[in-house]
């Protein structure tokens, strides 16, 4: 609801494809200044109650653009301000709630968990954007306040979450060693570099979302309600796939299909880009969706199960700059790209690239590609999860 809320809201008061981009930039930016921060944070204190705190930040800035909205002071500096608050909060709580995965379930089911954990994201997902597209239009301020009261909910459900094993606590104050163990770890697995690498460099480049609103209001001819509509597209394609994958886990030549989701992730972004079509944009997104789920839930299960429990706060806070840094800074990305290259050959461009990405890391990561079953390959490398690692 926030994202169809603060990129319509934007829009209005702009008219520019470049200040919808500059949203990606505001959210990506807390992210890449704090990264090795967040990692320690997540690997020193007890990741639920880092999630608790984070939640009541994000609850802050959403009920404060409402507040702003209802009383008809919304500005872009306050927009950007609050999505920067936003930016914070999820800055620290993305690595948390990833290291806690492992700490739910047993490593022989985070496949399928993984897969069930996007099945309710995207339940959400769809939801979301819908319902706020059709608030908004009933009044702007409306969106803010009922995820607002989401994110105080989140808080409590949070409180009530309970681990397999005891919370990472570690003591000492940290060395350069410890702050830089996350990076190292990626840099010296090469199935996890190439994962995360992967996912960077195709979604930085295939991402559409910022430019929903031009293609709802200029391209498609539609309002709030087909923003929404847009927005939940992608979620409806995955949603189908996660329900699948979470019955039916990949488990056999993983890797191949791995970079085969993210070829047609970025043939779907061809066909939205050139579409004028308002049914065929939404069966693009769809397809859109449905391939990025496969390539997130392979991603996340070989992070998941490969990656020590004593750092995977620091670890999964690179992958969350990663995650970042494709989505938000790909936002930005294609703002600037629309604002010189008009919409539609920046989502074209944008979609060539993401299959050129595909083909160029198969062939740089033969190791991911040749995986066949995620669990399989953390067994085999498991050996690396058992040298000591410095402490936070």
């Amino acid at each position: 609801m926030i994202s169809v809320s603060v990129g319509w809201q934007m829009y209005d008061l702009t008219r520019s494809a470049l200040a919808l981009g500059f949203i990606g930039l505001a959210q990506f930016l807390p992210l890449l200044s704090l990264v090795l921060l967040t990692g320690h944070v997540a690997d020193r204190f007890d990741r639920r109650h880092v999630a608790r705190i984070c939640e009541l930040v994000e609850a802050t800035a959403v009920i404060v653009m409402c507040v702003a909205t209802v009383y008809g002071a919304t500005r872009p500096a306050l927009l950007y301000a609050m999505v920067a608050v936003l930016g914070l909060g999820r800055a620290f709580e993305t690595p948390a709630q990833f290291a806690l995965l492992p700490n739910v379930v047993p490593a022989n089911i985070i496949p399928a968990a993984s897969a069930r954990v996007s099945t309710f994201q995207q339940v959400s997902t769809i939801t979301g954007p819908a319902l706020g597209g059709l608030l908004y239009a009933w009044h702007p301020g409306i969106p803010y306040g009922i995820a607002g009261l989401m994110y105080v909910t989140a808080f409590a459900l949070m409180t009530l979450l309970r681990t397999r094993g005891t919370s990472v606590k570690t003591s000492g104050p940290p060395t350069r060693e410890s702050v830089f163990a996350g990076l190292k770890f990626i840099r010296e697995t090469p199935l996890v570099l190439g994962a995360i690498s992967l996912d960077l460099f195709a979604v930085l480049l295939g991402g559409v979302t910022a430019l929903l609103p031009i293609y709802a209001r200029d391209i498609l001819m539609t309002g709030p309600w087909g923003l929404g509509l847009l927005r939940t597209a992608p979620a409806v394609g995955a949603l189908a796939v996660s329900l699948l994958i979470g019955r039916r886990p990949v488990r056999r030549h993983a890797g191949h299909v791995m970079f085969g989701a993210v070829a047609m992730f970025g043939f779907a972004t061809i066909v939205f880009g050139l579409s004028h079509w308002f049914l065929l944009s939404v069966g693009a997104l769809v397809v859109l969706g449905a391939s990025d789920v496969v390539s997130v839930v392979i991603r996340s299960t070989l992070v998941a199960i490969l990656t020590p429990d004593e750092m995977r706060g620091r670890v999964n806070a690179v992958n969350a700059l990663f995650i970042g840094t494709s989505n938000q800074l790909g936002e930005f990305e294609s703002g600037v790209t629309a604002a010189l290259l008009g919409p539609v050959g920046a989502v074209v461009l944008g979609g060539c690239g993401t299959i050129l990405v595909a083909i160029t890391c198969f062939r740089l990561f033969p190791s991911l590609a040749g995986i066949d079953s995620p669990v399989a390959a953390g067994s085999a490398v498991s050996a690396l999860a058992s040298k000591p690692v410095p402490a936070s």
